[in-house]
């Protein structure tokens, strides 16, 4: 059932790439946007709820694996022994200790304590890459998307918008025939992901805040046959496609000693890669395979935060800012889970990297390297969805944020220079409110503790897993 339709005022809006005044926003009651109307007058706003800050479009987190948020801040020690290293691998099998002791239940305290914070951090929609398929043994549960479901009820829970995108993992290598003892766990085939699909699909079907796609893990976790079964199938149904790729220098040396190609460049000549797909860190690509993507009209997702923690490398922006390509941003790991740091990190990285600063402003095309990152994070994560979520524009969804204009970041900051010190300018500024389909999502209620409850819930699942 449809609710009625309600208006707000802001006084300054994000509205088509630069801030505007007097802004009457108006939701349809499908929770979209049924107009934006900037230069309202005051018979016009009559009426209509005045919003407290600064107002932005929320925007898409396109890359997450909601259980690691409980290893944050617990991969900062050197592995042991004179000569042993740390990297990417190291990382990953610290991750597989996580991945083999947690429960549905602990999954749903730690999803919805991160889902909370993303709220809080600006984003209104998550895109779970969501490989903990089955339980502890490896083997099947009763229910298939068991572990689907508890991502499920905690996006219900904060309100968040939630992508959830069942991962196809069946091998362990290029060379491997099956996954190691170690990743059991993920064990899938294109059919079962097929499954679990339209099994998340049938569980959704009342709320529109939730939707569905698929993503294979990476080429080296599935063979070509298997990849290009379930993504045709995929197709065939209108889903978003989603793929780690040339995250790692050893990744790439592995793909040209199997297959004689680049990832990417084999992924651009096998697979049938189209607006829907969203390639994943591709922090190791040249520049004529970032062409090869902008010219299938893919999307790259790129997590500054965990590209940094794991020490992947950095993007190169210029290169692909420079063939026009599409991207998004995420948060991965959850290192930090707030959209304004991922775009710091992103420009700081180009800067490093370059010597020279507003990289962003140059390769983008716009006067502010915030403006120009903030525009591109929120055009890419429709692809990343698969859902209008584009912005303050007529049926696009009605998520948006506001900012507290008393925090210390945007004191005494001129009106159009504000997300320049939202981005640059840290600690940010805090989002007073988040809404999701024009529904208020941050407001703790005190009256039933939801926010304790989450925070006790998160605790006990930590307790669970690390102090057992």
């Amino acid at each position: 059932m449809k609710s009625e339709a309600k208006t707000f005022l802001a006084s300054q809006a994000w509205v088509q790439g630069a801030w505007a005044k007097d802004v009457l926003l108006t939701v349809a009651g499908n929770g979209t946007w049924q107009s934006v109307e900037p230069g309202a007058t005051v018979q016009q706003y009559e009426g209509a709820t005045r919003l407290p800050g600064p107002v932005l479009p929320g925007l898409v987190n396109a890359h997450s694996h909601a259980f690691q948020r409980a290893m944050a801040g617990l991969t900062e020690r050197r592995s042991a022994g004179v000569h042993a290293s740390d990297d990417f691998w190291s990382w990953r099998d610290r991750m597989y200790t996580a991945a083999n002791r947690i429960t549905p239940e602990q999954l749903e305290a730690i999803a919805g304590q991160l889902y909370a914070e993303l709220l809080a951090g600006g984003y209104t929609q998550v895109c779970d890459f969501h490989y903990l398929h089955n339980d502890i043994s490896g083997t099947p549960y009763a229910n298939p998307i068991e572990m689907s479901l508890a991502l499920v009820r905690a996006a219900q829970r904060t309100g968040i918008g939630l992508t959830l995108l069942p991962t196809l993992y069946m091998r362990s290598g290029f060379k491997a025939t099956g996954l190691r003892e170690d990743q059991r766990r993920f064990s899938s085939t294109p059919e079962s992901v097929m499954r679990m699909v339209e099994d998340i699909q049938r569980q959704t079907k009342g709320d529109a805040r939730i939707n569905a796609g698929v993503a294979v893990h990476s080429l080296r976790a599935a063979s070509p046959a298997a990849l290009l079964e379930l993504t045709g199938a995929a197709k065939a149904a209108g889903l978003p496609v989603h793929i780690h790729i040339a995250e790692q220098t050893q990744e790439v040396d592995d793909c040209i000693a199997h297959t004689g190609q680049r990832p990417i460049d084999w992924l651009l000549n096998n697979a049938d890669v189209d607006a829907r797909w969203n390639l994943v860190h591709a922090t190791h690509a040249t520049p004529a395979e970032l062409q090869g993507v902008q010219s299938k009209g893919a999307s790259i997702v790129i997590c500054p935060a965990t590209e940094a923690n794991l020490g992947d490398g950095v993007f190169d922006l210029p290169a692909y800012a420079a063939a026009g390509g599409k991207w998004s941003i995420g948060s991965d790991s959850h290192v930090t889970r707030s959209w304004p740091e991922e775009l710091r990190l992103l420009e700081y990285s180009q800067r490093l990297t370059l010597r020279q600063r507003n990289i962003a402003a140059r390769v983008l095309g716009h006067e502010s390297s915030a403006a120009g990152l903030f525009e591109a994070a929120l055009a890419g994560g429709q692809a990343a969805t698969g859902r209008l979520l584009g912005g303050l524009a007529p049926g696009q969804r009605a998520d948006f944020v506001t900012l507290n204009p008393d925090s210390p970041a945007l004191l005494g900051v001129p009106a159009d220079h504000v997300l320049d010190a939202l981005v640059f300018s840290s600690p940010g500024a805090a989002f007073a409110e988040v809404y999701v389909s024009g529904a208020a999502v941050t407001r703790e209620d005190k009256a039933n503790g939801v926010g304790d409850r989450l925070r006790e819930s998160f605790q006990r699942a930590m307790q669970g897993l690390w102090q057992a």
